[in-house]
């Protein structure tokens, strides 16, 4: 089922001003379940609580881990995991907002903040982090993401646990095997991605991202080409600007020139797991993937750098969603749910979760443990971001429709450009109608 975020807002919006329960179910049970709208209720503090993990698979086993130590910690809190793909996560607490059946707790990242606390499914949280242990202990850049993305009026819905960034993995034993520089700039890329290629042999330059998740990618190395720094150009978006039009094209033909067809439907995982196997040049991917390839290749066999440097000389990159956590307006006990938050980032469990995920700690004091200089591609993106070598696009998660546009409503479409059945300037014309529309909306709404 495919639910309108533009009605469900005007839903909510519905309810703020008429005090009408638009979206409104019964809890199921005393399980904590509800539905958008359900106000729920703050519980003893104690009991079970059910925890969404909106990365589930990539992240059971640390989440496993941190829930075995805040049970240890909290005796009279039960917490049950249940692990959700991440991409099935956004359609499955849509379809709970709209029938029932929230968790208390679940990952709230940036990029579907706003189309979840739109539908009025998400608890206010800033009163609770300045009474709380964590006030003052949280990256201030990553609160003022989730707060930004909340959908406009600066409320804060999910703390943070992690930020990540795009990466360049690229395997420096075939490197030095084929005599290629490191790939920094976007003409080196294309270089080695050509030189890398003897399909006869099974061996490509690249893996392109043609599945679920393509689109931040795709974006990612248009802008980062063409050199726009701004995905605004008043309130018309730049994503269909000429420049990016050309980026594209180039981008896109390297589909089954310098790649494996599989490449069509891979997502993260099957693109992760097909590089880590294989004999491909390289791979364009986040920070949370860094410790696969460790396990995969050793730490001898490939880097993971910034991405590509543009004709201008300046690296620009599109933003990475700030992931966090978020208490279900509709929990019956978001005392307990909240004590769960505070435990997950606090410095300790907070750095083992990332040190898992290869990410960038939320919490200060976890951002100065050890590991964090010996991972290396941590280390170069946290550089890279504050060393004023990198330009960041900052995407517009604070659009509800965002996270729709951005995936369902365009994955298909960027399949076709692969496969030569749509012109890169329809499919970037297409999204970029629906962006402004959303934008139009968005300032109505918020002025």
């Amino acid at each position: 089922m495919k639910i309108s975020i533009r009605r469900s807002r005007r839903a909510a919006i519905a309810v703020a001003l008429g005090s009408v329960l638009a979206l409104t179910a019964t809890a199921c049970g005393d399980d904590g379940s509800g539905a958008g709208g359900d106000k729920g209720d703050e519980g003893s503090g104690k009991g079970k609580i059910v925890f969404w993990d909106n990365n589930g698979g990539v992240r059971t086993d640390i989440w496993k881990e941190v829930i075995a130590d805040f049970q240890k910690a909290n005796p009279d809190i039960k917490v049950e995991y249940v692990g959700i793909a991440s991409t099935e996560y956004q359609s499955k607490v849509d379809t709970a907002i709209q029938g029932g059946g929230l968790p208390d707790v679940g990952g709230v990242g940036a990029a579907m903040l706003a189309g979840f606390s739109a539908q009025n499914a998400l608890e206010p949280l800033d009163d609770r982090l300045s009474k709380s242990s964590l006030n003052g202990k949280l990256n201030e850049d990553m609160v003022g993401v989730l707060k930004a993305s909340g959908g406009g009026d600066g409320t804060l819905y999910s703390i943070p646990t992690s930020a990540n960034n795009g990466v360049l993995y690229y395997r420096t034993d075939l490197f030095k095997k084929a005599g290629l520089d490191e790939p920094t700039t976007w003409d080196k890329f294309y270089e080695a991605a050509d030189k890398l290629t003897d399909a006869k042999k099974n061996e490509f330059g690249y893996t392109i991202r043609g599945g679920a998740g393509s689109i931040a990618q795709a974006l990612d190395a248009m802008y980062g080409q063409s050199g726009i720094t701004s995905f605004w150009n008043g309130d018309k978006t730049t994503v269909n600007d000429p420049k990016n039009v050309a980026a594209l094209e180039k981008y896109a033909a390297l589909y089954k020139k310098v790649t494996p067809a599989a490449d069509l439907n891979n997502d993260f995982t099957k693109m992760v797991a097909q590089w880590d196997s294989g004999t491909i040049g390289m791979l364009n991917h986040n920070l949370g993937s860094y410790q696969d390839h460790v396990k995969a290749l050793g730490v001898g066999k490939f880097r993971g750098i910034p991405q590509p440097i543009g004709a201008s000389g300046k690296r620009v990159q599109v933003s990475n969603p700030v992931d966090g956590l978020g208490v279900f307006k509709s929990s019956k006990n978001k005392d307990a749910a909240w004590k769960f938050i505070e435990f997950a980032t606090s410095a300790a469990e907070n750095s083992k979760f990332n040190q898992n995920a290869g990410q960038v700690p939320s919490n200060n004091d976890a951002a100065k443990d050890a590991w964090i200089s010996k991972a290396e591609p941590t280390k170069l993106a946290a550089a890279a971001l504050t060393d004023g070598s990198t330009t960041i696009v900052q995407l517009p998660y604070y659009l509800p429709d965002w996270n729709t546009i951005s995936k369902a409503d365009n994955e298909p479409n960027f399949q076709k450009v692969l496969l030569g059945d749509m012109s890169a300037k329809d499919f970037l014309d297409t999204m970029a109608d629906q962006l402004n529309k959303a934008q139009a909306e968005w300032k109505e709404q918020n002025g």
